[in-house]
């Protein structure tokens, strides 16, 4: 019997798939949990027309994440902090004061746990850090970070 998974079953598939299983399988546990319906022709044509809907909207997306990358590179990002007399911060510069300055600065909003810190920044200087936006779209944040006074 052909159903449509409506989540995902594990050994069976994930949710949207259409899969063939045992009529008794079907009947005694994916229908009446609702786990599964039916591949009748609307079901079928439902399942079609979210999927199309799924890919336009990852599209959309990736393009969105795309245009932000390029808005990234056009904007160097600048933040104070406090140091001591050695040129060492109190603290460490965070991606939230990051992401607040993308914002203040540029408009730009990201959110803070889509920029790569490898390690805290701790010092005066310039950095290039890493966005990843998903959809596999990264980009470079360059941030400059001066003294407060």
């Amino acid at each position: 019997m052909k159903v449509i998974l409506q989540q995902d079953v594990s050994g069976k598939g994930k949710k949207g798939q259409m899969v063939e299983v045992a009529e008794g399988y079907a009947r005694n546990f994916l229908l009446p949990r609702k786990l599964a319906v039916p591949a009748t022709a609307d079901a079928v044509n439902t399942m079609m027309l979210k999927e199309k809907a799924k890919k336009a909207e990852d599209a959309r997306l990736k393009a969105e994440a795309e245009a932000v990358v390029e808005k990234l590179k056009n904007a160097p990002v600048k933040v104070t902090a406090k140091a001591g007399a050695n040129g060492k911060l109190f603290g460490a510069v965070t991606s939230k004061e990051v992401s607040e300055a993308l914002m203040a600065q540029h408009g730009i909003e990201l959110a803070k746990q889509k920029i790569v810190l490898d390690e805290p920044i701790k010092g005066y200087g310039n950095y290039e850090l890493k966005a990843k936006l998903g959809y596999e779209v990264t980009g470079k944040i360059y941030v400059m970070v001066v003294e407060e006074k």
